[in-house]
């Protein structure tokens, strides 16, 4: 009889377990900031043909991450066949970029950045790569905003880069210093969140994340403030880096192939 009883108590004990676990890995039937934006198979659409329309890089296949304005993630995709198509690691790369680029940019509008300034400022993730280096004016960026590992390697990673990604509801966090992470912008100048790629050389994550950008509609900000000297692409990759320094402070290394940047599609109003 003893043995019978405590037989149930480790039962209803498991039992306990495996409901916390379940709950704390089960994802919301929805997240409000995400309403507004691109679901899994509109992000998957647009990277199948952001990627295949890009020739610079290696070829390879990507990931893309979309989070909202508060930085959780809202949907997970990857280009290829199946998640061993791309770079593994890439997974967590793009969602880091995402987190980065809505981490560091600025609404259009006064009247929500509250800064009176009411042109904003989009900051890619390829525009923080001089600024980082040591004796740059952001060093130190790299090390703050760390990644959730819990969020970020969370299982079942057969749903990796499915509409059920485990990194989906959940703030992933980080912060990633090379191309492939812009803000996305929807009409009015209004910005939305931020997506992320990775898989490739990160001068090419930067054009296949601006195709994608662009894919999505998510691309009104023409008129954005931005550092890349180019007003019909505030947010741009910038190549102005000579004998390890950046005339800008905000210029990026150049990768193998690299694209040209000023033929990449200017922003919408």
């Amino acid at each position: 009889m003893f043995q019978r009883r405590k037989l149930g108590r480790v039962a209803s004990l498991l039992v306990g377990f495996a409901t916390v676990v379940g709950t704390a890995d089960a994802q919301p039937e929805a997240i409000s900031g995400c309403t507004d934006l691109p679901n899994h198979a509109a992000l998957k659409a647009a990277l199948d043909e952001a990627t295949a329309e890009e020739t610079s890089g290696l070829n390879h296949q990507m990931w893309a991450t979309i989070v909202d304005r508060d930085g959780v993630v809202c949907a997970v995709a990857f280009s290829g066949a199946n998640r061993a198509a791309q770079w593994p690691g890439s997974r967590v790369i793009a969602a880091q970029k995402a987190s980065t680029a809505n981490a560091f940019s600025l609404d259009s509008s006064s009247e929500s950045n509250g800064s009176g300034q009411a042109n904003g400022l989009a900051l890619s993730t390829a525009n923080l790569f001089a600024a980082v280096q040591p004796g740059g004016s952001l060093y130190g960026l790299q090390f703050s905003n760390p990644v959730d590992t819990g969020v970020a390697y969370r299982g079942p990673y057969a749903m990796y880069g499915m509409a059920t990604d485990p990194m989906v509801g959940s703030r992933v966090g980080g912060v990633n210093v090379f191309g492939g992470g812009l803000g996305l912008f929807g009409a009015g100048k209004r910005m939305v969140g931020a997506l992320g790629v990775s898989g490739d050389t990160s001068c090419a994550d930067h054009s296949i994340a601006w195709r994608t950008r662009r894919h999505l509609d998510l691309d009104h900000l023409a008129g954005v403030g931005g550092v890349s000297g180019d007003d019909a692409r505030p947010d741009n990759i910038v190549f102005d880096i000579t004998d390890g320094m950046s005339a800008g402070g905000f210029g990026h290394a150049r990768c193998l192939n690299t694209g040209d940047p000023a033929m990449l599609p200017a922003v919408r109003p």
